[in-house]
């Protein structure tokens, strides 16, 4: 099984030997979360009988088996069900930002962040087969971070959702009130699609992108029986002073969800915790603080240099509050919090975030920061403060020569960060 690697992790550790350490822990998160191991460790057939962690599922009692999927971990998780299923599953669709090599399992490609008109015609796709599903059926729905842009129906959904993107981002609200509102914007979020899908048996397979078991917010809960209303919806777009969106509400009937199993396979726990037992190992002090970041780069930053001490690695994951109030830069969050980082940064500190997807709204996963990136910094003339006002992480960690690449990992379960101490 292929391990997730930063693919520049020579060129990195040139600059800075010290860096191995903060890297390997990073490397052990990344790969306690890869999708492929998660679905072979959790998921197997034996006699007939499909087991997902504590849950049982007699194929004998079903006609067909299907499969439909969205978001960054529908590609990887496909093509490990078919491992595992084999030709027992008869058909599906998976709509992911690359490509699934399946055999009975279609993968179509959309858009993300932003929905489009592509994520629309894959998601029409889905829900041709969604319609023809019945009691007799068993249908394995991946839902994955990423879901809520990549699953985008009707097109009026689309029209809005990317609106609603753009404007929403200039307010610095969070995810989870941003799919407040996606949710009563669609026909297959806040459970439109198990509602779709009944009376089949529904098993949705949950990778967790979004704060700690809050897994009916993953893809905004499509095969969840939603809690909030219209007025939730409402209320949010009231506080940030946005208009002109149509809402409606999501279905509350009971026995729509009768028959839907939601199983949480993986979360950004799960990361931390192998990035805690790395850090031991190698004799740091490991210090989870928080699974559940979502305050601005400032506050985040404050948080991680109040913990730091001598030999201590300062864990968190989440995914800080971003406000872009104008344009120009590049780059995504984990890069601006490691910029941000620099403003605080003491001797032996090295700071590392990345997108655990591997794309932090760019190529790149994150950044490294540390004393080094500083001197390099001002070998060159650059304004650290002057790069964040501009919002222009990317350019400013392209020219340090402290981007981080692991290309896209197929896994997603929101950014991961280290405060690592190497004061000897």
């Amino acid at each position: 099984m292929a391990r997730i690697k930063i693919n520049n992790l020579n060129e990195l550790a040139q600059i800075n030997p010290k860096r191995l350490g903060a890297f390997e822990i990073i490397e052990a998160g990344l790969n306690a979360i890869d999708t492929q191991k998660v679905v072979e460790s959790l998921i197997s057939v034996k006699d007939g009988v499909l087991e997902i962690k504590d849950h049982r599922f007699d194929l004998h009692d079903f006609k067909r088996i299907r499969v439909i999927g969205f978001g960054k971990s529908s590609c990887a998780a496909a093509v490990s069900l078919e491992k595992i299923l084999g030709e027992k599953i008869n058909d599906g669709i998976v709509i992911d930002i690359r490509k699934a090599g399946c055999n009975n399992i279609i993968g179509l490609v959309g858009t993300h962040p932003r929905p489009s008109s592509q994520n629309v015609e894959a998601t029409g796709q889905l829900v041709e087969m969604a319609k023809d599903t019945n009691q007799n059926d068993l249908v394995l729905v991946i839902v994955s971070g990423g879901g809520s842009a990549l699953l985008c129906w009707p097109k009026e959904e689309c029209d809005q959702g990317e609106r609603l993107y753009s404007e929403f981002i200039k307010t610095g609200g969070t995810v989870e009130e941003l799919n407040v509102v996606r949710k009563h914007m669609s026909s297959l979020k806040g459970g439109g699609l198990a509602k779709l899908l009944f009376p089949a048996t529904v098993v949705g397979l949950v990778f967790c992108d979004v704060q700690e078991n809050c897994f009916e917010n993953v893809a905004s809960g499509p095969t969840y029986r939603d809690e909030t209303t219209v007025q939730d919806a409402q209320t949010v777009l009231d506080k940030y002073g946005l208009a002109g969106f149509k809402l409606n509400e999501t279905p509350k009937e009971k026995e729509y969800f009768e028959k839907v199993h939601n199983i949480a396979l993986v979360s950004n726990m799960d990361a931390l915790i192998a990035m805690a037992d790395k850090a031991q190992e190698l004799g740091f002090k490991p210090e989870i603080f928080s699974a559940r970041i979502s305050e601005s780069a400032t506050d985040v930053i404050s948080r991680f240099k109040n913990l730091r001490d001598h030999k201590t690695a300062i864990l968190g994951g989440g995914e800080i509050t971003l406000t872009v109030k104008n344009g120009g830069g590049s780059g995504g969050r984990n890069s601006y919090l490691a910029l941000c980082s620099l403003l605080a940064m003491k001797k032996g500190d090295i700071f590392i975030s990345i997108a655990s997807d591997g794309l932090d709204n760019s190529d790149s996963a994150g950044a490294v920061a540390d004393a080094y990136t500083i001197s390099k910094a001002n070998e060159l003339g650059l304004d650290i403060n002057d790069h964040i006002a501009r919002y222009d992480s990317y350019n400013f960690f392209k020219k340090t020569g402290d981007l981080v690449f692991t290309g896209p990992t197929g896994a997603n379960v929101s950014d991961l960060m280290i405060l690592l101490n190497k004061n000897e």
